[in-house]
This record gives structure tokens, sequence and C-alpha cells, in this order.
């Protein structure tokens, strides 16, 4: 069992072999991304009669499922119930059915099975098992997220955030393809999320962010499954205009960096919001998918969103260093500073509690 100390002047980080365990990696798949929600798309992506099969995280957890938003969003399973046919296997307009293609079993837009050639003389049929299962599927502003088997509401995840940069037209962000990218890092996902969470690192692996960013402000903010950093300037052109109800109003702002419980960042700049979604792939490699959106694009290129593909680099060089230190006999685990690492503790101690 893990156990971290929730006293984080006391306690030990994560013990370096786990980064490094395949035991671990599917102990995470049950106990922590089959219960927590996932990133599926933007709902404007999905047009109103559209069917369109997903993963629920490729390669990790391949579980066939399909998402609509005719009536309303949802999502299904995405597998027939006589003989486990795949149902749709690219994007696709609906019709009046959905027509399992190997047998002919009828699917409604519910999910409910509505007919079944040659089976008139089955008894007890059809049961609630013929019909696809629905899966849990919730909306936050424009995106859509789903869960196999959710241990808390979309909402305890999101209200904080909500509270904090509610404010912000999101809705209104638009999509950039072009500044939209994915990438392979040669890590385990903890150690992407570990980094993500701590400011401490900027000074020694960041020069230009560090420049943008008063370290000397720097600030983390803990919430029950979900926490906040908070990089200040001293240059208030590369800052936000905060509403007044803001608990930052009068300061200046550079980013809100906040994540999700176990994977997704969403990182909020004057010129508008980055998605970061961080996938398992393998022990030690990692898939980061970056959805982003632009609110303001004059403030492109400038403050501590001016150059995240930069940032990222630098990230992804230093991460697959540590995965490879991780493996070192001579290395078990560290200690958190206590005022730049309560973000990593937190994380540290939400994987504790999930896998209890």
């Amino acid at each position: 069992m893990i156990k971290i100390n929730k006293n984080i002047k006391i306690a030990n980080t994560l013990p370096g072999h786990l980064y490094n365990s395949e035991d671990f990696l599917n102990k995470c798949k049950k106990k922590i991304f089959e219960s927590t929600w996932q990133f599926v798309i933007d709902k404007k992506k999905i047009k109103e009669k559209e069917i369109i099969p997903i993963q629920y995280i490729e390669n990790y957890i391949d579980e066939p499922l399909i998402i609509t938003k005719k009536n309303g969003i949802k999502c299904m399973s995405n597998v027939c119930t006589h003989r486990g046919n795949i149902l749709i296997e690219q994007k696709t307009n609906f019709k009046k059915k959905i027509i399992c293609n190997y047998h002919g079993r009828q699917f409604d837009e519910n999910g409910k099975m509505t007919f079944m050639p040659k089976c008139s003389e089955l008894k007890n049929f059809p049961s609630q098992n013929d019909h696809l299962t629905k899966i849990p599927c919730k909306q936050w502003k424009q995106f859509i997220f789903n869960s196999l088997n959710p241990k808390y509401s979309l909402n305890e995840y999101f209200k904080d955030m909500e509270t904090r940069v509610g404010w912000m037209p999101i809705e209104k962000f638009k999509y950039s393809k072009k500044m939209s990218c994915e990438y392979l890092v040669k890590a385990n996902w903890a150690l992407y999320c570990d980094n993500y969470l701590e400011g401490f690192h900027i000074p020694f692996v960041h020069e230009d962010l560090s420049k943008a960013i008063d370290m000397t402000q720097y600030k983390t903010e803990i919430f029950k499954l979900s926490n906040l950093q908070i990089g200040f300037s001293d240059n208030p052109k590369e800052c936000f205009k905060l509403p007044k109800n803001s608990p930052e109003y009068g300061l200046n702002v550079a980013a809100y960096y906040f994540w999700i419980f176990p994977n997704i960042m969403f990182n909020f700049y004057p010129w508008g919001l980055s998605i970061n979604i961080v996938k398992p792939q393998k022990v030690d490699l990692t898939k980061i998918e970056y959805h982003t959106y632009i609110w303001d694009e004059s403030k492109l290129n400038i403050g501590a969103g001016g150059d995240v593909g930069k940032v990222e680099k630098e990230d992804q060089e230093i991460i697959e260093r540590v995965q490879k230190g991780t493996k070192s006999r001579y290395y078990k685990h560290g200690r958190y500073s206590p005022s730049m690492e309560q973000g990593t503790h937190h994380f540290h101690t939400l994987i504790s509690d999930f896998l209890k």
C-alpha cells in the first residue's frame, strides 16, 4: 500500500520504483482513471446528428464508446450486445437506428435495443442486458467529460475553478487547431504531473518563464480534488484585467494554472486557455494533448503564456531525465519543500487515497 503522510513537513514523496512499475500503472487504471472524469471533446466539435466513436483512454484503457449530441449529450458503449461487434467505426450521421453490421441488431438513439432478426422465439427477451450501457457524461462550459465509474460528481472537481475563473467568457474562446498539438514523453504519467504541480523548478529549468513571473509571489492553493498555482508579474500589460470580486483584484496575475485530478491541466493566460491532457501509454511513455483556445489574440507571445511550446520542451527534457534517475538503486524517495511543493504533495496524497 502507498501511504503519503498528510503533513508535508514530515512526508516522503512517492517511492522511485513506482514510476517504473507495471503493477502501479495497472492499479491506477482501475482505482484512479476509471473512477475519475476524462476529457472527451469540445461540444462545438460535435454536430447535432453525428455519432463519434472514441476510446476511453486510447492505448491504456481501450474501452470502445460512442458519443452523440442528438437530443442531449450522451455517451454509450460502442459494442453490440449480441456478439461483441464494434458498432460504429468512424464518425457518421445518426439515421433512425444504430444497426450492427454483423447480425442486424438495432438500437435507438438512447441505446435501447429495438429489433433483432430471428429471435422471436426467445424467452425473457429483450432484457436490460440487451441495451447499450450508458456511460456517465457531463459538461463544464463547452467541454465534455466522461467516466466509467465516477467516485465523485464532475462538479466536485470543477466547482473551485468555476468560482475562481468563471468570470471569463470561456464559452466564447475560439479553438486554435494551429496551436493545438500532441507530444509523446518518455516518462511515467505521474512524473509529468509531479513536475507541473510545482513552480519550484521554474528558475532552474525555464529561464524565459522565470523572467516573466515574479517567483517571490508565486502561490499554490489546495482544494479537495484540484489545486491552483498562480503566477504573478511586475508588468501589468502582461496580466489579466480582473473583476472586483476576484480574490486577486488589484494584483498582477500573469497565469492561473488549474489542475484537476488526476490528469487534466487548465492553463489560463490573458490570451486564452491551454488544456493539457496527460494520458498514460506505458510505464515510461505518456501522451500529452494540447487543446488551445484563444480569447485575446493581441496578448499572444507575451508574458507567462508567451512561448508555451518552449516551456513544454524544457519540461519534457527534465522529466525524461528524472525518469531515468528513478530507476537508480540508490534513489528511494525524496522530501517536499513545504512552501513550493504543496501541489505535488497533494497529488501524491490523492493517489494514496484512491489506491486504498
